[in-house]
């Protein structure tokens, strides 16, 4: 079986003597010596000066739209995993959805300043697929209505903008370490930014807003993280390098054998060093994307619909229309991805898919499709320093 992903495994050795440790110490939470470790050993890595390790990735949106006071309507992206939704409506605000661009897959910058209105209070922004936003073009729309902005940065480990940290933009910035993360604590995620003020602010609501033995001056709750859970970061961080230039060796792979494949891939941004966190492929129609997911899934190779359906038709939402969100998460596929993935595993893959494909081609003649998503017969590459442009995305 080949799943859409697996989560990577440091030695049992390395983790075993951390586990030493804390059974010697007897200390396993309230702020233990390896969160502050992990803490300060990310902060190292990732060029950052402040960082809270918390429980986890939805936890951190929660702290971060707390923190800021956000009230009213809180603009965001209908394409995003569901805690970035049940998050701004967990805290008593509104989301207002604005639809994706088709190429990146990220909220469309240009669509912004239509959906702010006086009760506008923040932009909650994901870098889908840890592919950054047009942070330059919202924080410039942030500056000229007074918005905080948020950015859900849960699959954005490792990548960065204009040379730095992608953690290092938004009033706040958040991630995920859970264990389907290419780096991961098994559970665990953190909240990112430059104000020190701020930062203690959400350091304090992370535990039950505590300032002293009996004294209060937050209103929090508890966002703690265990030491058991740093133990399994600091192991996974000697890794991390490793990771990432093996994602980014099998997402080459992947373009190099799926370029005759009639789908369209994502567009990354040029000025940046992108993490790889995901291979997604788009279909010019959902039936083609369902027929390639239920072909794999024969040979019991498992693929994921990220992230379908739009956050825009969730239950407790004002449902809107998002045509081209819907379009996207219709036809979208991430294909397996991790660190242990043999080229072998990806050769077939590749192979079903494009064996599919040559099977729908020679059932029926070609109809083709108008969609302004429609891919090209000459597939695009990722713009980045992988491969080079071929044709257009």
């Amino acid at each position: 079986m080949i799943p859409v992903t697996k989560p990577f495994l440091p030695a049992e050795k390395e983790f075993k003597s951390y586990v030493k440790s804390i059974w010697q110490r007897q200390w396993l939470t309230n702020n233990g010596p390896l969160v502050n470790t992990l803490e300060l050993k990310l902060k190292e890595y990732l060029g950052i000066n402040h960082l809270l390790f918390v429980s986890n990735g939805t936890v951190a949106l929660q702290l971060a739209i707390k923190a800021l006071n956000l009230s009213g309507e809180i603009i965001t992206t209908p394409f995003s995993f569901v805690a970035t939704t049940s998050s701004i409506v967990w805290q008593g605000c509104k989301p207002v959805f604005v639809d994706i661009d088709p190429e990146s897959f990220n909220i469309d910058p240009y669509k912004i300043e239509y959906a702010i209105t006086p009760k506008t209070s923040a932009i909650l922004a994901t870098h889908v697929y840890g592919n950054p936003c047009a942070i330059d073009t919202i924080q410039q729309i942030a500056d000229k209505y007074n918005l905080k902005i948020i950015y859900d940065a849960a699959h954005c480990f490792g990548t960065q903008y204009k040379n730095r940290s992608i953690f290092e933009y938004g009033d706040i910035s958040t991630t995920s370490f859970h264990s389907t993360k290419l780096f991961h604590t098994i559970e665990g995620g953190a909240v990112f930014t430059k104000d020190p003020d701020l930062l203690k602010k959400m350091a304090l609501m992370r535990n039950f807003g505590y300032s002293g033995v009996d004294t209060f001056s937050e209103q929090g709750i508890n966002a703690k993280n265990c030491e058991f859970h740093a133990a399994m970061g600091l192991c996974n961080l000697n890794h991390v390098n490793d990771i990432l230039k093996m994602r980014k060796y099998l997402s080459e792979q992947y373009l190099n054998r799926l370029v005759n494949l009639d789908v369209k891939f994502q567009k990354i941004q040029n000025n940046e060093d992108y993490n790889y966190a995901y291979f997604p492929i788009l279909f010019k129609s959902e039936s083609l994307m369902q027929q390639a997911k239920a072909n794999l899934e024969m040979a019991q190779i498992y693929c994921r619909r990220y992230f379908y359906p739009s956050l825009a038709k969730l239950p407790y939402v004002e449902n809107v229309e998002m045509p081209v969100c819907e379009l996207v998460a219709s036809r979208i596929l991430c294909l397996p991805l991790y660190h242990t993935l043999t080229v072998s595993d990806l050769d077939m893959i590749c192979r079903l898919l494009l064996r599919g494909q040559n099977f729908e081609i020679n059932k029926a003649p070609e109809i083709r499709c108008t969609s302004k998503l429609e891919p090209s017969q000459s597939i695009s590459r990722m713009r980045s320093k992988i491969v080079k442009v071929n044709g257009s995305l």
